[in-house]
């Protein structure tokens, strides 16, 4: 194991790192914490940690500094918590000037060694260096990593490329500037329907359309068995395959168990509701299905009320789909969702006191509330004055002078008694407005 474990070492420095597409997100590298990576399956937190190392070595800090190690790796097999010492001891005994200065520990699906957390938190209390992990699999899933850590871990979530992450990957010198020109306007209106319809997956990108939607199914069906069925020991595999399917299909609307259960029940299938309750918390934890509540202070009136469920990517949403053409509505709205859950917002939805909804309201980590609603076209007059009603009578409720409607593509400025509602056409708002 000594061999095999100075041979990782070495052949991580002699090889060139891998080639990213830059994410916008980055980590804290708060000194004591180690940096947890989480997210779904195949949403980049490898190549995350890659592109953390490639700036480390831009920024000019030595190669050497960095220790990187893959637990996936079959050959470290049966590698436990009390061989772990090794990989920093064999590494401080090949650069022990390393030893006197600070390094930087990148340990990829760690969890697959059982006590790991002890040390991590050894390596934190005694050496001088920045740690970044990551992990999602049968044996512990992403958010459990910090928890894991009691403390000493923060964490940065990483999610399937957001749109003005494809547009910059795409094309480098692309100008988001606030006033695009027709050529601009023109590109992104359509780029942003192709986003809608591929997704994000980074390994989608580059994929043909007619292995795109089997790769996503088969996305989900590694989610379903490795962090739910085998973790969890489901022997109901029936009800829960059943469950998936209708959630990815219904994404953006709202969810009754009790509802659910009852169908269930016509189809012959057997389940409890306390097991369609903790699959739906599962799904939640392998960061595939993120259901969101309707927004009050009363703890009661929020679990009597259903869900909103959304997916974890609008490509994922259309190889679910049952509609014999594209959804653009709802793909839309899980978009405007993604969006709004990668700025790290609270989201929930709003019911006014006259019982119209608006699609979320957000809030801050200051506390700070915005209210958004989705509508793919302005055009029609009803829709029109429901959208804007429901907004102007949950801006006065919230006291809010501003709200937004995003749709696929129209813009402009409304003025009501309750303050202004912002209309965006989604390229400019996902691409453009959050980020000025």
């Amino acid at each position: 194991m000594d061999t095999l474990i100075e041979q990782l070492i070495i052949d991580f420095q002699e090889r060139a790192l891998p080639l990213v597409l830059p994410r916008q997100a980055a980590m804290p590298n708060i000194p004591g914490k180690a940096d947890t990576i989480i997210g779904m399956r195949r949403s980049g937190k490898t190549f995350f940690l890659y592109q953390a190392m490639h700036k480390l070595i831009d920024s000019g800090f030595p190669k050497e500094g960095i220790l990187y190690i893959n637990f996936d790796d079959e050959r470290l097999e049966p590698l436990k918590l009390e061989d772990l010492h090794k990989i920093t001891d064999i590494y401080y005994r090949l650069y022990p000037e390393r030893k006197k200065t600070k390094c930087y520990f990148f340990f990829d699906e760690i969890q697959n060694i059982i006590g790991w957390e002890r040390y991590i938190r050894r390596l934190l209390d005694t050496e001088d260096v920045q740690i970044a992990i990551t992990g999602s699999s049968a044996k512990l899933l992403s958010k459990e990593i910090a928890t894991s850590l009691r403390g000493r871990g923060i964490s940065t979530e990483i999610f399937p490329y957001s749109f003005r992450e494809t547009l910059l990957n795409e094309e480098p010198d692309i100008k988001l500037t606030s006033s695009p020109g027709a050529k601009l306007r023109a590109q992104l209106a359509n780029r942003i329907r192709q986003f809608l319809i591929k997704g994000g997956f980074p390994e989608i990108q580059t994929i043909d359309e007619q292995f795109r939607f089997k790769i996503l199914q088969e996305y989900v069906s590694i989610v379903i068995l490795r962090d739910i069925i085998e973790r969890h020991n489901i022997p109901n595999v029936q009800a829960l395959h059943t469950m998936v399917r209708h959630l990815l299909s219904i994404s953006g609307s709202l969810f009754s168990v009790n509802k659910f259960y009852n169908d269930l029940k016509t189809q012959g299938i057997r389940c409890t509701k306390n097991d369609l309750y903790e699959y739906l918390d599962y799904l939640h934890d392998a960061y595939l299905i993120f259901p969101i509540s309707i927004f009050s202070r009363s703890e009661r009136i929020r679990r009597q009320n259903p869900r909103k469920v959304y997916t974890i990517d609008t490509g994922m949403v259309n190889a679910f789909s049952h509609q014999p053409q594209t959804d653009w509505g709802r793909l839309l709205e899980n978009l405007v969702f993604l969006e709004l859950r990668h700025q790290g917002l609270n989201i929930e939805y709003y019911r006014t006191e006259a019982k119209t909804e608006v699609d979320f309201i957000t809030t801050s980590t200051r506390g700070e509330h915005a209210l958004y609603q989705v509508a793919l076209t302005m055009n029609d007059p009803s829709t029109r004055n429901r959208e804007i009603n429901s907004l102007e009578t949950a801006m006065q409720e919230c006291h809010l002078k501003i709200a937004k409607i995003i749709t696929l593509d129209q813009k402009e400025i409304i003025k009501t008694t309750a303050g202004e509602i912002e209309v965006f056409p989604v390229w400019e708002w996902a691409a453009i407005r959050h980020f000025e």
